[in-house]
């Protein structure tokens, strides 16, 4: 396919995956404040871990017992609302811009790399989707740890913007980080990363994932950082037992003789010395008979017939001119 071709394809998949999230978008703004059956609607279901904390720890707006944040500009109720529109729309219109990506990348790959990332795209969601599970069950825990610090002496009122950033940086980080088990399983099958190398290295790896939670977890609290700690551990020991069972296997079909090295797979014995006594025609091989000698010349005794019928004699004299005059050497042109 030419190359003007295949900026065509792309630009027509760019504008269908574009016209899903705005679609989404659209259905996101929409079930930001109405239900869909029996499902809440999606600010209910964002705010429910902010309102599962008890009231002494929160400020309480409103009559009664409900529960609501805080909005501290005219324009910021409307800003939130399309930021969280634009989130799910994002979200929900994943299958329709992941199918055209893979649509487009497809066609130039071989068979069984098809089959590997179709296999590793499937993991890959599910493993965010994971993520993203667990971070939404751990902050109604990070939330009630870190406005209860102080809660005899102050109340927070969050506002919805600090509130939705902390939840989406929290489900971004923890759905990010999930992905980290299933990108060493890649090196592993592509040869990259082995079982030898990752075994060795558990340790360091484990201390890497526990500072690397302590770092990303955006509000420094120990439910979040102990809980995206100890989820991408297991996951990455997980990895570390595919690479184990993955390099067996791919060590029983390879054969042996690509494991040797060169010096074993080559090895030639040294040649013996050459004694003075042992010539070429020793044991049985051929006799050496001195210098050889100068052949004879060749006499004019032998004649050959020239073309026409008439003998030529060739004689070792040199050649004489023709008595009719004319240049040497020309009876041989």
């Amino acid at each position: 396919m030419p190359l003007i071709e295949h900026i065509y394809e792309l630009r027509t998949r760019l504008l269908i995956a574009l016209a899903a999230i705005v679609v989404m978008l659209g259905v996101g703004f929409w079930w930001y404040g109405s239900n869909i059956f029996v499902v809440p609607s999606l600010g209910q279901i964002l705010t429910d871990p902010y309102c599962d904390i008890p009231p002494g720890a929160r400020l309480q707006l409103g009559d009664g017992d409900e529960c609501r944040l805080l909005a501290t500009g005219p324009f910021e109720q409307f800003m939130l609302r399309l930021k969280v529109s634009a989130t799910a729309g994002i979200v929900l219109a994943s299958p329709i811009w992941l199918y055209q990506l893979w649509a487009f990348i497809t066609p130039g790959l071989h068979k069984n790399e098809r089959r590997y990332g179709f296999v590793f795209t499937i993991l890959a969601a599910i493993l965010f989707i994971g993520g993203a599970v667990l971070a939404y069950v751990v902050i109604v825990h990070a939330l009630e740890f870190l406005l209860s610090i102080g809660d005899n002496v102050q109340t927070t009122a969050l506002s919805g913007t600090q509130y939705f950033s902390f939840l989406i940086h929290l489900i971004l980080i923890f759905g990010v980080s999930f992905e980290i088990p299933l990108l060493i399983a890649m090196l592993n099958v592509a040869g990259v990363l082995s079982y030898e190398v990752l075994a060795k290295s558990r340790r360091g790896i484990i201390m890497g994932i526990f500072v690397f939670a302590a770092v990303a977890s955006p509000g420094q609290d120990p439910f979040s950082m102990l809980a995206l700690a100890l989820a991408v551990t297991l996951l990455v020991e997980f990895s570390i037992q595919f690479a184990r069972i993955h390099d067996k296997r791919k060590s029983k079909s390879r054969a042996e003789w690509l494991d040797i090295d060169d010096e074993s797979a080559s090895a030639i014995d040294a040649a013996s010395g050459i004694g003075p006594s042992d010539g070429i025609g020793a044991s049985g091989g051929v006799a050496s008979s001195g210098p050889l000698e100068r052949p004879a010349p060749v006499r004019g005794s032998a004649s050959a017939t020239a073309p026409g019928g008439n003998a030529a004699s060739s004689s070792t004299s040199p050649l004489q001119a023709p008595p009719a005059g004319g240049a040497r050497y020309d009876d041989i042109i």
